[in-house]
């Protein structure tokens, strides 16, 4: 690849970590302190490092990692890494990894998930955002349309690209994934409610019922049904029905099995 694609592929990237919704790495931060007083944290993707600039002044210790260097963050403190393959870190190496709008643009996250378990502590915690496909209007566009919200038209087949949502990820999706590769979410939060989801929410009565309904007529196993009735109560939150990205934080422990 020569230096002009380089330059190119690196304007791309800086244009993915620039797309992140409004206030998402506020509300990450804040939840981190929250969560945490002090610890190491993995910031994957990193980018440019914008959600390096929250560390900087905390009592974190930042290590940020991307499948390009930018140049604009410390080489001490940067690691090349593709969230599709193996991570270049220690098992147990982080108290933290945070993962601000990748994992939809990877194609592999069962295998991310995974390794960010791998590199966390036990009792680490996952801070992941994602946008909100669970919401009731993007449900609404999908129905007329075919298309999320975040994700509006079919992708460009003859340019694929970094900033291409290729792995648009639902709710349950994401709590299966995190709950088995040795997660439980702790908290559901989002970025921010647009004036307009509001306008959705009459439809949630009519979500809940229909939701209910099919556990009731398919869910056999009672541990199944209890884990399916969680799952849909956790989707009847706020975040989950009118929230514009998905934020989750997740403790890792050393029972894999689904709580």
């Amino acid at each position: 690849m020569g230096n002009e694609s380089h330059e190119e592929a690196a304007r791309e990237g800086r244009r993915v970590r620039a797309s992140a919704a409004p206030k998402t790495h506020a509300v990450v931060f804040d939840l981190l302190r929250a969560t945490l007083n002090s610890g190491k944290v993995l910031d994957i993707p990193s980018g440019s490092g914008a959600f390096g600039r929250c560390l900087a002044e905390s009592p974190f210790e930042g290590v940020y990692a991307d499948i390009q260097d930018f140049g604009d963050l410390a080489p001490d403190t940067f690691r090349q890494a593709d969230m599709n393959e193996p991570l270049p870190f220690d098992a147990g190496a982080f108290d933290a990894v945070v993962s601000i709008e990748g994992i939809e643009h990877i194609q592999r996250p069962f295998d991310f998930i995974g390794e960010c378990r791998r590199v966390l502590k036990p009792g680490g915690y996952l801070f992941l955002t994602t946008p909100n496909i669970s919401a009731l209007r993007s449900r609404w566009r999908w129905f007329l349309t075919g298309f999320h919200n975040k994700c509006t038209y079919p992708l460009d087949e003859l340019n694929p690209a970094q900033r291409h949502h290729i792995n648009m990820l639902s709710f349950p999706e994401l709590r299966y994934m995190l709950h088995t590769r040795g997660f439980r979410i702790e908290t559901i939060a989002t970025n921010r409610i647009k004036a307009i989801s509001w306008v959705y929410l009459p439809l949630s009565p009519l979500q809940y019922a229909m939701g209910r309904m099919a556990l009731r007529r398919r869910m056999k196993n009672p541990e199944h049904r209890r884990i399916a009735l969680d799952t849909l109560r956790q989707m009847m939150a706020k975040p989950v029905l009118l929230g514009e990205s998905l934020i989750l934080v997740a403790s890792a422990s050393e029972d894999s099995r689904v709580p």
